[in-house]
């Protein structure tokens, strides 16, 4: 019988692919957008991990959530580097989510409040994530735009309180396989990590509506 950490993986590989692969970050990643929709890009990120990271606050003894809630994970300061970096230091004046954006936001908000496992579907599905493919982004956008290799602009995929990424990634899994759930529960954390990648192809596809290749 597979493990958790497996059967999540696997039973949402089809919606991690579909957002993988959407025009807008093949695009991106192809070094066919500008500078500044990479930044568009890192400004609908602050939303999503303000909502994950405030929610995360009354999370931490909880008994299902709280395992998850390690603040070397924690994105919010870098991505304020980052955005400081990229639009400037009036950054926050300018700030907007996409409606897609805000949705998404919403939703994991939604779950920190009221649901602790789905709260984990949503944290499994980016951090762990970041931790992975986002290491290509940082990659192709200190290529792509000249950002100093792991300073401000691509600080949001440096992990500087992980020394050891593959041994984190290992123990995570070993958090969901620990995960103190039914198997209706964890059927259903399942089904809202689909989700979280579905919202997440939604904003990719409002980024790419925003910045058409054609344009």
């Amino acid at each position: 019988m597979d493990s958790f950490s497996t059967l999540i993986r696997t039973a949402s590989h089809e919606q991690h692919m579909e957002a993988e692969t959407s025009t807008f970050m093949s695009d991106l990643l192809g070094g066919r957008l500008g500078v500044d929709a990479y930044a568009r890009y890192t400004e609908q990120l602050w939303f999503v991990y303000e909502a994950l990271e405030s929610g995360a606050q009354g999370l931490t003894s909880d008994p299902v959530a709280g395992p998850f809630i390690q603040p070397e994970l924690f994105r919010l300061p870098s991505l304020e580097r980052d955005l400081a970096h990229l639009r400037g230091p009036g950054w926050r004046s300018t700030l907007t989510a996409l409606p897609a954006t805000r949705a998404y936001a919403a939703r994991v908000a939604e779950c920190a409040r009221t649901w602790p496992s789905g709260y984990v579907a949503h944290h499994y599905t980016r951090y762990l994530g970041d931790l992975s493919g986002g290491q290509i982004i940082r990659g192709k956008a200190e290529k792509t735009w000249g950002f100093e290799r792991k300073g401000d602009g691509v600080r949001f995929y440096v992990f500087e309180d992980i020394s050891n990424p593959a041994a984190f990634k290992r123990g995570y899994r070993e958090l969901l396989d620990a995960v103190p759930a039914d198997d209706l529960e964890k059927q259903r954390i399942v089904t809202e990590c689909k989700r979280a990648f579905a919202l997440n192809t939604d904003v990719f596809r409002a980024l790419g509506e925003e910045f058409p290749l054609s344009a």
